[in-house]
Order: structure tokens, then sequence, then C-alpha cells
């Protein structure tokens, strides 16, 4: 699955088109290498984002298959570092 698709899916960012944003910026890393959206995430990868004042982390524990997810199921597919 795509790292902005995936992004949008487990409620880290609202839309799509942020996640994407974020990726092309270059805040985003999958396993400390920038990532572009297109970068396929795989289970146990970390991914980093860069926030302006902090650095947020998690790894990456299954892949949705749905397009959308509970915000209460969202701990069985990210665990925050």
């Amino acid at each position: 699955m795509r790292v902005d698709k995936f992004l949008n899916i487990v409620n880290i960012t609202k839309r799509r088109a942020i996640s994407e944003d974020m990726c092309k910026s270059g805040v985003v890393s999958i396993n400390g290498i920038v990532a572009k959206p297109s970068k396929d995430v795989k289970i146990g990868d970390v991914i980093s984002i860069k926030f302006l004042v902090r650095e947020a982390k998690y790894q990456v524990l299954a892949i949705p298959t749905t397009k959308t997810i509970a915000k209460s199921a969202v701990n069985e597919y990210i665990k925050q570092l």
C-alpha cells in the first residue's frame, strides 16, 4: 500500500492530499529514508514524520484492507514509538 494512502487510512492525516504533500516536501521517511508518496509500506516498517516542533515515529503492525477504519481500531495497524 502507498505511504500517502496508508497515512490517510490510519488517521494520521485527514486527507490523502495532505499526506502526499508531506511526502513531496520530504518530511516523511520510511526506515530512515525519505519517502515519495508512491513508496510501498510493509509490515514492520518505521514511518517518521517531522512536524514543526516534534518528530513522530510509527511502526506498521498491519496493512488495512478497507478504505476506512474505525478510530478505535487504529492501534491494530500502527504503534507509536
